[in-house]
């Protein structure tokens, strides 16, 4: 009995003991992780015209939006993973804001189960993408069914001065699409064509210098479901002050609170891994705009953020690969790029 007492007491000693080096090399691996990851960057495709969202599919070829240049000839293109370039969707609306003149086009896309969802100036456009590989003609806008977000949400008057820019997409866990529309700082709850409703709006905030106006609006950007709620990106309104921006946590029945502070012109969230949600940051803005150069990839888990990757040229577009790679589309630079970290 002895013996066996002794056997017990040797064997549960090293399972702690074990238990405890795994612990150790857990925690050490999470540390090292978020503090010191490996960072890889490759390009994939560059001369691109003015890229924005990023889509892909089961094939692995890469669907990204064009924004244009406010006469109606915003594109989606393919991208292979070899940096082959095709048209795939072209003439689609791409406009002039009334409020800001700044050109709104193919912004963000959102591919469910074969079809592309498009969100273009005020529009949002459906094609059938399932048999569409790339090297097939492309399909002209004029032929696709599309619904106008942003009339609707300008019937509503919910922001002074009248605006509305539907900017991003995703997918809730109803089935129903969720959109933020980056003009009128809010998020649209869309159950079918022309079954709309305002799920939630974003609060403005006080503008504590001089400059710009005496409230900021939030203006909504990336958007993703967790799970349980809706995590909201914010760029936040001119003059883009540093840190004032925001990860809104927004519940399904339009309940807004703030999951994380203290960021800059955030423009993408996707899902990450386990240290944390990955955010894109577009950069710092300085006299004459937003400098080059100043966008950074960073990881965001509710409390502190690292960053992953810095020196990017006005990053907007994000998709997960899986949880160690995700595709950016670089708006400064024209270009595409993978990043992976390890």
């Amino acid at each position: 009995m002895k013996i066996l007492l002794q056997q017990r007491a040797r064997l549960k000693t090293g399972l702690l003991k074990l238990t405890c080096i795994m612990l150790l090399f857990f925690f050490a691996g999470c540390r090292k992780g978020a503090e010191n990851p490996t960072v890889k960057v490759s390009t994939i495709a560059t001369g691109l015209a003015t890229p924005m969202g990023i889509e892909t599919d089961r094939m692995g070829n890469i669907w990204i939006a064009e924004t244009g240049t406010a006469h109606n000839d915003g594109k989606v293109i393919i991208v292979k993973p070899n940096g082959t370039k095709y048209d795939a969707i072209v003439n689609l609306s791409s406009i002039a804001n009334e409020q800001s003149g700044e050109t709104e086009g193919p912004a963000h896309l959102l591919l469910d189960n074969g079809t592309m969802y498009i969100l273009a100036g005020d529009y949002m456009y459906k094609a059938n993408v399932s048999s569409f590989r790339p090297g097939d003609k492309a399909i002209d806008a004029s032929t696709l069914a599309f619904e106008d977000i942003g009339k609707f949400v300008r019937t509503l008057n919910i922001v002074v001065p009248n605006d509305s820019h539907p900017y991003n997409l995703a997918k809730g866990p109803d089935g129903d699409i969720y959109i933020t529309d980056a003009g009128a700082n809010a998020i649209i709850h869309r159950k079918s064509a022309g079954n709309y409703s305002i799920l939630a709006k974003l609060p403005d905030f006080d503008n504590p210098t001089p400059v710009g106006p005496p409230h900021i609006q939030r203006v909504p950007t990336g958007i993703i479901f967790d799970g349980h709620d809706f995590l909201v990106t914010t760029l936040t309104g001119f003059p883009f002050l540093e840190g004032k921006a925001v990860i809104y946590k927004v519940s399904l029945w339009g309940n807004v609170s703030i999951y994380q502070s203290g960021f800059t012109t955030l423009v993408s969230i996707e899902d990450g891994n386990i240290y944390g949600h990955v955010v894109l940051h577009f950069g710092s803005f300085g006299a004459t705009g937003f400098n080059p150069n100043t966008g950074s990839f960073m990881l965001a888990n509710g409390s502190s953020t690292t960053v992953l990757l810095g020196g990017l040229n006005m990053p907007v577009g994000l998709k997960q690969i899986n949880n160690h790679s995700w595709y950016i589309t670089s708006m400064g630079d024209g270009t595409l790029l993978k990043v992976t970290y390890d």
